[in-house]
Parts: structure tokens; sequence; C-alpha cells
């Protein structure tokens, strides 16, 4: 049997050491290395899947916290790591069930071997599916808690500036250099004018954090 491999992962070791360690299914001829080939990539597809699911409850749990932290781009990273791994498990499915089709060219008692990695194969290719889903799922909660905290923004924002815009509207009225204003010559004039902005400020101030805007 020849096989033929991209990268530095070999599982030919793995392939070796199952078949020694279960010397019944080397009848089976070169069905058996076949068997002992699929079933090696399909459990290191399945723990892989494991691995994106964990990365996959890591990134809700940072989406879904109390913290305004932005993971968009760990959310596009993960999301493209689990299309190349769709890409690499679905074609396998169909070729897969041919093997344990009834015109399969290798001793009926083999099939229930490769049923068995044909089910694996089944289950890791639903896992990929919902991953690729939930990361969708995730991604618009998070771009929909980005533009929550933009409006959470824009309200401070808002607030301050009308907070800001008393005292700047009555100062900005007696900084005119006018000679004949109210209470210009009076000696409390300047203290009730402060007064005046401090106690307008402090209760817009009182208002917007009251409504949540602060």
């Amino acid at each position: 049997m020849l096989t033929v491999r991209h990268g530095p992962v070999d599982p030919t070791a793995d392939v070796a050491r199952r078949l020694a360690a279960d010397p019944t299914t080397v009848a089976f001829g070169p069905a058996s290395v076949l068997h002992a080939v699929l079933d090696v990539v399909v459990d290191a597809y399945s723990d892989a899947a494991g691995k994106v699911r964990q990365d996959l409850t890591e990134l809700e749990r940072c989406v879904f916290s109390s913290a305004r932290d932005d993971v968009t781009e760990q959310i596009y990273s993960l999301k493209r790591e689990v299309l190349e791994f769709r890409d690499a498990v679905q074609p396998l499915v169909p070729v897969v069930q041919g093997f344990i089709a009834p015109s399969a060219p290798w001793p009926q008692e083999a099939v229930p071997y490769f049923r068995d990695v044909a089910d694996h194969l089944h289950r890791t290719d639903t896992e990929v599916r919902s991953l690729d889903e939930l990361l969708n799922s995730v991604l618009n909660a998070h771009l929909a808690r980005v533009g929550t905290w933009q409006n959470e923004d824009m309200r401070r924002i808002s607030a301050w500036a009308a907070i800001l815009a008393i005292p700047t509207m009555v100062a900005g009225v007696y900084g005119m250099n006018f000679e004949h204003m109210p209470e210009l010559n009076w000696s409390y004039g300047y203290p009730v004018a402060v007064g005046m902005m401090a106690t307008a400020a402090g209760c817009l101030y009182r208002a917007f954090r009251r409504n949540g805007w602060l």
C-alpha cells in the first residue's frame, strides 16, 4: 500500500502499532491496512475537532464577558481554520461511505470495521458543521456587542457635551465684554454665575446618570 501525505504529520507509525496490537484484522489483507490508515486519520480529525471546540468555548467566554475586548480577529482566524477543516473532512465522507457498500472489494467481515470508521467520520463532519454555525453566531453576537459599546460611548459623549454646553454658553455671553450686562457691577455676580453654572451642570449630570447615559 502506498500513502501520500502533505506536511510533517506521518500516520504510518501509528498504523503499524495498531496493526501489531490487533493481529486479527491483518487477516483481511490490504483492507486491514486501509482500515487502519482511515481509522488513524479519522481519529486525528476527531481530536482536532475537540480542540477547536475548546477554542470556540474560550472565544464565547470572551465575547460574553464583562470586559470590552475586541476578539473579531480571533473569531475570523478560528473560522478560517474551521473552513479548512471542513474542506478536509467533507470530501472524505462519500469515499468512506463507498467502502461499506455491498460491492466493496474485500471480505464482508471487514465491512463492520469500515462502518465504524464511517460513523466516527460522520460525527466529526457533523461536529465541524456545528462549529461553523456556532462561529457565525458568536461573530454576530460579538458584532452586536461592539455596536452596543459604540452606542454607549456616543451617549456618554453626548451627555458630557450637553453638561458642558450650559457653562460654555454662560461664559460665552459674559465674555462678549459688553458694557451693560446683568449683575456686571454686583460684587456677588461672579460667584452667583459660577454657582448657577455648577448647579445646572450638576442637575444634568444627575439626570443623565439616572437614565444610564453616564
